[in-house]
């Protein structure tokens, strides 16, 4: 049965999403430049938009669904693990934040692949980008639109098929229609929608459960492992622990949709306020979220499938408005993530793949009669086409998404994290370390994600980006240096002399 008095405030939700959609999509239609507005808002984000822009990218279906309900099922030890993501945004924006705007500037990048070909100007580098870019994305997409269809069917009464149509639908049109900036816009909303749902849910939950100390008795009677930091059957031993710092906290340096953002912000008091607007807010989302996670369990005992902790901890504790309210706060981190991961696949299709290599004639700047409205349909039909596949896939639900989340996680990071950073910071890498680590990076993280689980009690991720490190180090010292006019543009004046000759 459907829930009109929380679907009513989720439909108004909804429509505001649509409008802001509507007005970025006039300011593109007004662009000079339809490549940098489309795809990264044309350089002019300030230091909330920026933050909350990162923050909400970030946060996602794993954490406002899967991770709470990995927390249902381990307890406060979950809780303590899901902290660790905290200095995310201080890593990401400190240690790529300020030379990326700068290199980007200078090459016009659009793309984390324009920066991959400005640093090791070979084409298999951008070719191999795009390819783990597009395949870790479809299926971290798929997990936020499950998560998306599943928070629909908890709490609204309609089907998950229904509510992954509507979620699906909304996504797709806005992030089509308004690009880059209505991404950014959204997201800035969706960050101020999170943290009220989030501060409500949690008054909520104590005030049901009878405040905390209430809820810690009642989680001990079920057992005593979920007040403890190792968790049921010593779940979270040291070495994992380690190993989730590295796969969702330092390695987020290394995600695509995350970096991208360092492209955005129009000067550097806009980044230093985004660093500590963004790492306070990520901080308290995830602690409020996966606390509700871990608590509910005192609240409601018995629950088959963990992700629905949140939905049924709304409908339980909040009345039916209020829960409506609440609803858009995880369905906006899940938006937020998707539309972002949905722009930047999009963007790799029609800038790094179609306008490098198929059409490469292609002025972008100043483009032929009839060329601008061809780079507009082809954006959007690739934006929709995407998003399609990627709902017809969320279609078969697995049980636990933050597994499928964590998962792309960490074949972004074993194709771009080394490339990335070491890029930025060593002169001696080169094109053959960058190819050797992505294809050894990818291969070695696939082999033992499937066949190993683990390594010493370590996710794999950890000795993937240890074989992979060695194996850039090694190539990239065993092969020649890379052209000095590099080392001029990443460490230099800056002064682009040979651009045209090697951007595609």
């Amino acid at each position: 049965m459907i829930n009109y008095e929380i679907v009513i405030p989720l439909f108004f939700y909804l429509l505001l999403v649509y409008l802001m959609a509507i007005y970025a999509n006039k300011i593109l239609s007004k662009s000079g430049n339809f490549l940098e507005e489309y795809f990264i808002g044309s350089r002019d984000m300030g230091g909330f938009i920026l933050a909350m822009t990162l923050v909400a990218t970030y946060t996602s279906a794993s954490s406002f669904v899967g991770g709470p309900g990995v927390a249902y099922k381990m307890g406060l030890g979950w809780v303590l693990l899901a902290m660790i993501q905290v200095p995310a945004a201080w890593l990401s924006l400190g240690i790529l934040g300020k030379k990326y705007a700068i290199i980007a500037r200078r090459v016009r990048a659009v793309t984390i692949n324009d920066i991959l070909l400005a640093r090791y100007r070979n084409k298999w580098v951008v070719i191999l980008g795009s390819l783990s870019l597009v395949l870790f994305f479809i299926a971290a997409m798929v997990a936020q639109f499950v998560g998306g269809a599943r928070l629909f069917e908890g709490i609204t009464g309609l089907s998950y098929n229904t509510g992954l149509i509507i979620f699906a639908a909304t996504v797709i049109v806005y992030t089509t229609i308004g690009g880059f900036r209505a991404v950014a816009l959204t997201d800035a909303v969706q960050g101020v929608v999170m943290m009220i749902g989030t501060t409500a849910l949690l008054a909520g939950v104590v005030v049901a459960g009878g405040g905390i100390p209430a809820i810690m008795a009642k989680l001990a009677a079920i057992d005593p492992a979920l007040i403890t930091p190792a968790g049921p059957d010593h779940f979270l031993s040291k070495p994992f622990i380690l190993s989730f710092w590295v796969l969702v906290c330092f390695g987020i340096i290394g995600i695509p949709h995350t970096a991208v953002r360092c492209f955005g912000y129009k000067d550097s008091r806009a980044m230093h306020r985004a660093i500590v607007i963004g790492t306070f807010i990520l901080g308290f989302l995830m602690l409020g979220m996966h606390l509700c996670g871990a608590m509910g369990r005192a609240i409601i005992p018995e629950l088959a499938v963990g992700d629905m902790i949140m939905p049924a901890l709304t409908l339980k504790v909040l009345p039916p408005f209020f829960a409506g309210i609440f609803l858009a706060g995880p369905l906006a981190a899940i938006m937020s993530t998707i539309d972002s991961q949905l722009i930047l696949a999009s963007a790799t299709i029609v800038k790094d793949i179609y306008l490098n290599y198929i059409r490469p004639e292609t002025d972008t700047q100043r483009p032929a009669p009839g060329g601008e409205n061809l780079l507009h349909r082809l954006s959007f039909y690739t934006t929709t086409i995407i998003g399609l596949i990627v709902f017809a896939a969320a279609f078969n639900p697995p049980d636990l998404i933050v597994w499928l989340n964590l998962f792309a996680f960490g074949g972004l990071q074993a194709a771009f994290l080394w490339p990335l950073v070491l890029g930025l910071y060593w002169k001696r890498a080169n094109a053959a370390g960058a190819i050797a680590a992505m294809v050894t990076g990818v291969a070695s993280y696939m082999i033992l994600a499937v066949f190993v689980k683990r390594v010493a009690g370590m996710h794999v991720i950890v000795p993937t980006l240890v074989i992979t490190l060695g194996v850039f180090i090694l190539v990239s010292l065993l092969t020649p240096k890379p052209d000095s006019s590099v080392i001029t543009l990443f460490w230099g004046d800056g002064q682009v002399r040979d651009h045209g000759q090697w951007q595609r």
